[in-house]
Formats: C-alpha cells, structure tokens, sequence
C-alpha cells in the first residue's frame, strides 16, 4: 500500500472511531441532577456537612455532570421522614440515621447502632469488611432503598440531666429524648423516652416538657445550647458506641445510574464517612473544655446503671429476636462481630490508650 494510501485509510478510521466512541462516552457521563434531604438541621455542620461532603466530591469526579442538591431537615420533608421520602421517591437520596426508623422495623437500628454495640472503627470494620454492608442492604432493599455509610459520630455522650444520676432508681419516671431502640432499653429501666428531632430537644427541655435529652458530643452539644438549661452531663452514651449516618438512594434510582456513578457515589459515601468521624475528632475536646469551663458538670454513669442497662438490653434482643428473624439473623452477626473485636481489643488497643491516657493525667 502506497503511504499516500495508507494515510487516507487511517484518516478515516479515526473518525469512524471518533464517531462511535464519542457517543458512547457521552452517554455514559449524563448529566443528572439529584435531590438529598437531610435528618438534621444546617447549623450542626459535621453531621449535616457530612451531606454536602458527598455532593461536593461527586460533583467533582464528574465534572460537575452528576449534581446532588442538599436539603436540611424541613425543607423538603421533616428530618424523621427522610427515609420515607427516599423509598417513595419524592427524592432521590437521604442523610439520617436508621435507628430513627425502629417504629417501621427495629432491625433498622443495628446498622446505625445499639446499646452496647460497636465502637466507630469495629462499626466500619463490620460494615466494610465484616459483611455487614451486604447484610444491611439485603434488609434496607425491602424498603425500596440501599444504603452507604456516610459518617459516624464516635461514641456519644449520656446526655444532658437536671438531676444527678446515681443509681437506677434516679431514673425512674425520668422523660427523656432518646431516639430508636435505645429508648426501649431505658423505658425497661424506669425511663419514659421521647423521640424528639434534634432542632426539637432545646425547647422540649428549657420548657420541662422533658428532664433529659441526648443528641451526639460536645460541639453538637455546644451548639445546641443544652448547657444553658440542664447542669449534668452524663458519658458514654452506652446505646451509640460508634453510630453510623447512612445516605440512602432510592433503588431503582440507584440502579438506573451508570456504573461509573455508581462508584464515584459509593466512594464519595466513603470519603464522608471518614471526614465526619475525623473532624467530631478534632472538634469535641475543646468543646468540652469550653463546657466544662462555664460550669458544665461532668459525670460517669455508675456501673449499677451501666450493669441494669446491659441486663435490659439483652433481654430485649432475645424477645425481639424470638418474633423477627431479620433482627436475630443482624443482632448475632454483630454480637459475634464485637466479640472477636474486643478479644483484639483487650490485647492492644485497650492497653496503649489505658497507658496513654493514664501518663497525659500524670503530666
């Protein structure tokens, strides 16, 4: 073939090849506009900004082709109904907390997270590694939704008391806002719980309509005001060991997404997780010094509160378990999960942060 020849020929398949692949590649980079509502008002910007985190990095790994609109609670749907919104598809995604749902299934509870469950890295290693993710959406799909892992809070705090609290008894007929399944527990031990959403709690509690409220850790804490209206401030949250915040997509929307959007939002979903857990990190220690400083009183829960709530709380996973074979099958799997993780647990990671923590008090 002379070069001439040739040249024509190469000529023309590159733009028979221009021609096929350029349609294709547009059609596999849409442009799609999204909407996200929110469980949490704009002013607690780690939880709510663990949304916008997921916009803002999808936005950018397609050229801003893939937009997802976040919405605070109230603005589309009341922060307790974003799941509801999402399954129906009023919108296409949700930022919340599947405990809040405990009413539709308590099964939902188990991959945010229960009394005496994981910590924050034994929740991801579960869920990322442990098959908890493939468990958890194996449930969430019957609700028309599958769920990613999108922040996590780290182990709470007790809440906020206008009284002390000693022992058991001192919980007795105690109202307090405390959300999903962990409310069960309390109420076994006297307490009567109240779900309340977060923009609700402050002026449930200055108006006493409740004793007692918890929401996450000091700087969400801070911000709510809380100190200005009960005096105690009671640690762990025993029922959010490390309580992840999902974002939920409608099913058939996620599906209908090509594969390279699905995975840019499943590592958007991931890279939130991580920021939100590591900015609550940065931002709780001075928060509490701050409370601390104007007066906030600090209190553990005593071993006979933490005991009796340890006791109801395995008394309830059995009555619930005996009537739901989708929580018995989610309960056991993390049960087993967090003993293998607290037999490593003990060996090295307990015995570092014991010995650290005991030599930053000795100066």
């Amino acid at each position: 073939m002379k070069r001439r020849d040739f040249l024509k020929v190469s000529a023309a398949g590159a733009a028979a090849t221009a021609a096929v692949a350029s349609p294709a590649i547009a059609q596999s980079s849409p442009e799609i506009k999204w909407r996200l509502t929110s469980s949490f008002p704009k002013s607690l910007d780690t939880i709510y900004g663990g949304a916008e985190q997921v916009a803002k990095y999808v936005a950018e790994m397609t050229d801003n082709k893939f937009q997802i609109q976040v919405f605070a609670a109230g603005e589309v749907v009341p922060g307790l109904q974003a799941l509801d919104a999402t399954s129906n598809g009023t919108v296409e995604m949700c930022h919340t907390v599947s405990y809040y749902y405990v009413g539709k299934d308590p099964t939902f509870a188990i991959f945010a997270s229960v009394p005496f469950g994981l910590n924050a890295r034994q929740q991801n290693s579960w869920l990322y590694q442990g098959g908890g993710n493939e468990l958890a959406n194996d449930f969430f799909k019957k609700s028309n939704v599958i769920g990613f892992p999108c922040g996590n809070t780290g182990t709470q705090m007790g809440g906020w008391f206008r009284k002390e609290i000693k022992t058991v008894a001192d919980l007795s007929g105690l109202k307090m806002r405390i959300g999903g399944i962990a409310g069960q527990v309390l109420q076994r031990v006297g307490v009567v719980p109240q779900q309340l959403a977060g923009g609700d709690i402050y002026p449930a509690l200055e108006k006493g309509t409740i004793d007692a409220a918890e929401w996450v850790g000091p700087y969400d804490d801070e911000k709510l005001g809380f100190a200005k209206v009960a005096k105690y401030y009671y640690y762990p949250g025993f029922w959010e060991g490390g309580p992840t915040v999902h974002a939920f997509t409608n099913l058939d929307k996620w599906n209908s997404l090509p594969k390279s959007y699905q995975a840019i939002l499943t590592n958007a979903t991931a890279n939130a997780n991580s920021w939100m857990a590591a900015r609550y990190d940065m931002l709780n220690p001075t928060a509490l010094k701050r409370l601390v400083a104007g007066g906030t009183q600090l209190r553990p829960f005593t071993n006979e509160v933490l005991e009796a709530c340890l006791k109801a709380t395995n008394e309830l996973w059995g009555e619930i378990s005996a009537k739901n074979a989708d929580f018995k099958k989610s309960i056991d799997a993390m049960q087993a999960y967090r003993s293998d993780e607290y037999l490593w647990w003990q060996v090295a990671e307990y015995t570092y942060d014991s010995f650290m923590i005991r030599s930053r008090t000795r100066g």
